[in-house]
């Protein structure tokens, strides 16, 4: 089926950001497409903040045109959960705390696995737990864009892997657009349909993630893996590199469209 201008949830043309004489971001061109879930990754001060901050309407462009859904929500690395307000009253921040936004908020829980969890107060969550209700608030808002900005950080390892595969059953099952911002290239490969990543503000390479799922470890998954450590300037084995990693055009793991 053809894609229209309507399927578009984010549109940036020739976006740039600047503080003082320093360029954050660099004239980047970018759609989204509602239900696709995009991965954003870049080196420490490449732009990803900023641009996140722009596309949920807490930053503005300089220059350039942003045309992004009004239906978005944001998961931030940390929970960001009222302590003096149970549980329930987390997931309806902003919201009116009537009967049925309270059977919406409830259903929420249950759908993140915290539905006994509901009355009790942040305060007796674990990291995991309170992650989980900050993707609870965004679900209850039924957002056609989801942006997050490396949710997962603070988890300990085994939190985030349950965490990475409840978010791709909660998308599949809600098929809102994804943008999620992180330094994990495994958690990039894992997740993504789509791969962005930034360098000195610019969208240096956009490809997509054509390995099949449910992903598992294998010579497709390490392929995309090494490639994409290598555009980003280090091994696998965390050594830096001199160059990129060659990308093999044909290659079973990623469909590639770097940007010049």
């Amino acid at each position: 089926m053809a894609q229209t201008h309507e399927d578009l949830v984010v549109d940036l043309k020739s976006v740039s950001k600047h503080f003082g004489g320093q360029v954050i971001l660099d004239a980047v061109d970018l759609q989204i497409r509602r239900g696709e879930f995009v991965v954003l990754l870049g080196a420490s001060g490449s732009g990803k903040t900023t641009l996140l901050r722009m596309l949920s309407s807490l930053d503005h462009a300089n220059s350039g045109e942003v045309r992004v859904t009004d239906s978005s929500t944001v998961v931030f690395q940390e929970p960001r959960l009222a302590p003096f307000h149970r549980v329930w009253r987390n997931v309806l921040m902003g919201l009116k705390g009537d009967q049925r936004n309270k059977a919406k908020a409830l259903a929420a829980l249950d759908e993140v696995g915290l539905a006994e969890k509901a009355f009790s107060w942040p305060k007796r969550l674990s990291g995991g737990e309170a992650q989980r209700v900050a993707l609870a608030r965004a679900l209850v808002r039924t957002p056609r864009l989801l942006l997050a900005d490396e949710p997962f950080a603070a988890l300990d390892a085994l939190t985030r892997i349950r965490m990475q595969w409840l978010v791709q059953a909660l998308w599949r099952e809600h098929t809102p657009a994804v943008l999620l911002v992180t330094h994990d290239v495994e958690e990039a490969v894992l997740l993504a349909d789509r791969i962005l990543i930034l360098k000195e503000g610019r969208l240096a390479v956009d490809i997509q993630v054509e390995v099949q799922r449910p992903r598992r470890a294998g010579e497709a998954f390490a392929q995309l893996t090494e490639y994409l450590l290598g555009e980003l300037g280090v091994s696998k084995e965390g050594d830096p590199l001199n160059s990129a990693v060659p990308h093999r055009p044909g290659s079973p793991a990623v469909s590639s469209q770097a940007v010049a």
